[in-house]
């Protein structure tokens, strides 16, 4: 399916946009671009639960003027990508080692045969977890990794403790397909403004709620109680003190200091572990630290430049020594 685009939002010009599948037979949209000069390397940009390639144009964009290459995917289940339930708003997976299956596909089909090393992964939220799952496994396919508002705890329900033990409950009675308790499908970016947990900017929401209402086939919102399981089972591993220990992958991790949806003090408890890692969190921030008011963007791109070797920041520092 073609990108969408609107009048706020436009996608950066000359992007590649192809179906791949995955191992399994999954379809999986994804979208690449080039820079106008000499790559630096490539930034695959894995988004959260629920989001899709559109919602990052404007990353793209940044991440091409500082000369990268960018790969985009939309995770199985949500996007333009194949949804496994009847139900396409509904937001599931059976575990989340099926989104490495994801990843390797878009490795296999988009980076190897497309886009120029290094390799750098720049992801959000539920993609955060899988590539640190991945990571820790040592099948990271990145020099190094970016990681904003990491889905390592949940701010609103515990994957410890009885909330923990009545998803799997309810997962093993065979109700994985159904929503989670008092959830109907309902999405911030359908919501008001006021109130919202995801941002402060409000052009910024505006512009998100826009691209919803005009694609709604690239929507999925409301948890399934199978994928929030899953979700708890990856959590839990993340609770393992040896866990960020084993991960060789350099990690920086950005987190947002006023996030309502991830738990930033889990954030910083992981990274005092990681062997090659360190976290910058950004104060007053909200979850979608991308999707931002300028301020606190600025904060995330001093970081990321800093960061990944090859970065505008970084090559102008290194001639000036």
């Amino acid at each position: 399916m073609a990108l969408t685009s609107t009048l706020d939002n436009p996608p950066p010009p000359f992007g590649i946009e192809e179906t791949i599948r995955a191992a399994d037979g999954v379809r999986l949209r994804t979208a690449r671009w080039a820079p106008v000069s000499t790559p630096r390397g490539t930034i695959a940009v894995l988004g959260g639960r629920g989001e899709f390639i559109e919602k990052y144009f404007e990353v793209a964009g940044e991440l091409l003027s500082r000369d990268f290459a960018v790969a985009m995917m939309d995770w199985r289940g949500q996007g333009g990508s194949d949804r496994p339930l009847r139900n396409s708003r509904k937001g599931h997976v059976d575990d989340f080692s099926y989104f490495e299956r994801d990843l390797a596909a878009l490795v296999r089909s988009v980076l190897e045969p497309n886009c120029s090393r290094p390799w750098f992964g720049l992801c959000h939220s539920m993609g955060a977890a899988v590539l640190l799952g991945a990571a820790e496994g040592g099948r990271c396919p990145f020099e190094r990794l970016v990681l904003t508002s990491p889905l390592i705890a949940a701010r609103r329900v515990s994957h410890r403790g009885p909330a923990g033990f009545l998803v799997g409950a309810l997962d093993t009675l065979g109700l994985g397909g159904a929503f989670i308790p008092g959830d109907n499908g309902s999405d911030g970016w359908f919501g008001q403004f006021e109130g919202n947990v995801l941002t402060s900017d409000a052009r910024r929401f505006a512009r998100t709620a826009e691209l919803v209402s005009a694609a709604p086939n690239l929507f999925s919102s409301g948890l399934t109680i199978g994928w929030l399981h899953a979700a708890f089972r990856l959590m839990r591993r993340f609770d393992e003190p040896n866990f960020p220990r084993r991960i060789t992958t350099p990690i920086l991790i950005v987190a947002a200091g006023a996030d309502q949806v991830t738990q930033t003090a889990a954030a910083e408890r992981f990274a005092s572990r990681l062997r090659a890692g360190r976290i910058v969190v950004i104060e007053g921030a909200k979850h979608e630290i991308l999707i931002e008011r300028d301020v606190f963007r600025r904060q995330f791109w001093a970081a990321f430049d800093q960061f990944v070797p090859g970065s505008t920041t970084s090559a102008d520092t290194r001639s000036a020594a």
